[in-house]
């Protein structure tokens, strides 16, 4: 070997040794020299309000043993985890493991019977009404089943970070259940999620490309070559034919029969739907630096990219007859004519790598994880790691979850819940039993934010402007009553741990207790003095919003992406459950309730 070999062998070396780990060991620990401001025991509080859920009983004491470095460290390894309870426990929502086809195979769209019993002979006999109900039910059912089995998961799971990157990320990738067909879509979508929450953006966003249920929310089924552009199919001379091929005869369509797999009948030209919020949304950011050309291109490049089977359930396809094969430039970057599926997959890899995505990306996990308006020093970090790693998630969440401005006091308490966070962290805190029915999933509803129910693409926020007025405040507050009062499913007071040690203790050893186990030790005078007295000032200032609460009623038919304010009805709870009156509270109960609606619960 000669000089010159050794030399550039040495280099190689050196740099090996110097380039920073990132996917070799997932659940290495990784601790800053900077001091951090928080207390040991505030460490432990902080992490599990913000990588979870919310912390379990026991869970506080479980962290402090074996280090919060290293907890960190094993969550972000999910895989490791063992989760067989909550595996188990999903068993019993079938609908989340069966694929769109076999969904909308076995709980038709009840359109479709509408339709059939249209062709033959235009009114529906008292056997097709029975048929449409039933129909009916199923068809939500596909629905609140994968809500409910989100929110058993985030109760259940032992991957709670898993849990809370898949959370975020189908937020980040909104789609709106009640869009047509979209909930036929909606377990394939979170089964494309989830196997790449901690894992390259490159590939999530992939996954979300290629997925029915994005290509129909956002309306690229509908985007196709406009007229005069080369494809990569030949075109009759006067353009028709292909419209005309495309056109199903009537009657046909359904799932199964013969037309079943061709494309609907549409209108040729762009629909720029994808392409925008791709852009703007899901990738450089709405001041990413891109242009109404871009967006133009973008939709050319991704004209092809649809479903196999949009009026029933079907998989993603590529239609080549439909793409525009002609020449574009994204971002600067030419791609050439000629090509098909592979436009596409160049204009993710260009956003992915993006360093506008890095930097937009990098600044939603900040406010998701530190605070509504996170450190530039931070986002700059997390940004680089990005970049360095090529978008690896897992390597971007644990720059930011050792930093010092995530253990900052700063950041200590600074987020507000959105109600998902609020209601799953009672169940958890609480020790409840997860619920198998939608009821728990309508709570997080009612509160404002049904799951797979916004209906705009830009997903629910994540700052405290957002969730916090008097009549969002006041529902939440009634949340904590109703959650002591059996009018929350699997919550029963006599499984925590902590209502059995003090239940015949005095009300002030039963606060202490109460602030202890649920507000981690430390709260405000006046959060001390309202669990104490059992009066709630602000409840007091505002008695008719009180007494008359803003929350949504839902009858149990009602889809939970479809409720609206209503009028409250005779006979049914304040949660719209028609469970009766609640039971009253004893003494030990108000405390918990109260508690549940305190400032420093409310806040992560």
């Amino acid at each position: 070997m000669g000089t010159n070999d050794l030399a550039r062998l040495a280099g190689a070396l050196v740099l090996l040794a110097c380039a920073p780990a990132t996917t070799s060991d997932p659940a290495r620990i990784v601790t800053t020299a900077e001091p951090r401001e928080q207390t040991a025991d505030q460490q432990v509080a902080h992490a599990l309000s913000r990588l979870t859920f919310g912390a379990r009983p026991g869970e506080v004491q479980r962290v402090r043993v074996i280090g919060v470095d290293q907890w960190i460290a094993s969550q972000l390894a999910p895989q490791r985890i063992d989760d067989r309870v909550a595996t188990e426990f999903l068993k019993g929502f079938p609908t989340i493991f069966m694929t769109a086809d076999e969904l909308a195979t076995r709980y038709p769209r009840p359109q479709q019977l509408q339709q059939a019993a249209r062709r033959d002979g235009g009114v529906m006999s008292a056997a097709d009404s029975v048929a449409y109900r039933r129909a009916v039910q199923d068809a939500q059912r596909v629905a609140t089943e994968l809500q409910s089995s989100r929110v058993a998961r985030a109760v259940l799971s032992e991957r709670q970070l898993e849990e809370v990157m898949v959370e975020f990320w189908e937020n980040h990738f909104s789609v709106f259940s009640g869009k047509g067909q979209v909930r036929y879509y909606l377990p394939d979508y979170d089964r494309a999620i989830r196997p790449h929450a901690l894992g390259k953006f490159r590939d999530l966003l992939g996954a979300v490309a290629t997925s029915p249920a994005m290509l129909f929310y956002l309306d690229n089924v509908q985007s196709g070559v406009e007229p005069g552009r080369p494809t990569l199919v030949a075109q009759p001379a006067n353009g028709r034919g292909a419209r005309r091929a495309n056109r199903r005869p009537p009657g046909q369509g359904m799932p199964g029969s013969p037309a079943a797999n061709a494309p609907p009948a549409r209108r040729p030209g762009l629909n720029e739907n994808y392409a925008r919020e791709l852009l703007e949304l899901h990738t450089l950011g709405v001041d990413g630096g891109y242009t109404q050309g871009d967006v133009i291109n973008v939709a050319r490049a991704l004209t092809g990219w649809s479903i196999d089977n949009p009026r029933g359930g079907g998989s993603f396809s590529f239609r080549p007859a439909i793409h525009d094969a002609g020449p574009k430039t994204v971002l600067g970057v030419a791609l050439p004519e000629g090509r098909g599926i592979e436009d596409g997959e160049q204009v993710l890899t260009i956003l992915a790598r993006h360093p506008a995505t890095a930097r937009f990306i990098s600044t939603k996990l900040a406010r998701r994880f530190v605070s509504d308006t996170p450190p530039a020093s931070l986002v700059d970090r997390a940004a680089a790691t990005f970049t360095r790693t090529d978008g690896d998630i897992r390597e971007v969440v644990r720059t930011i979850v050792t930093s010092p401005e995530f253990f900052s006091q700063a950041a200590f308490r600074s987020k507000v819940k959105t109600p998902f966070e609020l209601v799953t962290s009672a169940l958890r805190a609480l020790n409840a039993v997860p619920d198998p029915t939608p009821r728990t999933a309508r709570v997080i509803a009612q509160l404002g934010q049904p799951i797979f129910g916004k209906e705009t693409p830009n997903g629910y926020p994540d700052v405290a402007d957002a969730w916090l007025n008097t009549g969002a405040i006041l529902n939440r507050i009634n949340f904590g009553t109703m959650a002591v009062s059996g009018q929350v499913p699997g919550i029963m007071m006599e499984r925590w741990p902590t209502a059995q040690i003090v239940k015949d203790s005095s009300r002030e050893a039963q606060v202490d207790a109460v602030i202890a186990s649920l507000l981690g030790g430390g709260v405000s005078t006046d959060t001390r003095q309202v669990l104490l007295t059992g009066r709630n000032p602000f409840l007091d200032a505002n008695p008719r919003a009180a007494t008359d609460s803003s929350m949504m009623v839902v009858d149990d038919d009602d889809p939970p992406q479809m409720m609206s304010d209503r009028a409250r009805r005779p006979g049914r709870d304040r949660m719209g459950n028609g469970r009766g009156a609640p039971r009253p509270l004893d003494s030990f109960a108000q405390i918990v309730g109260l508690a549940l609606g305190s400032p420093e619960f409310q806040r992560r």
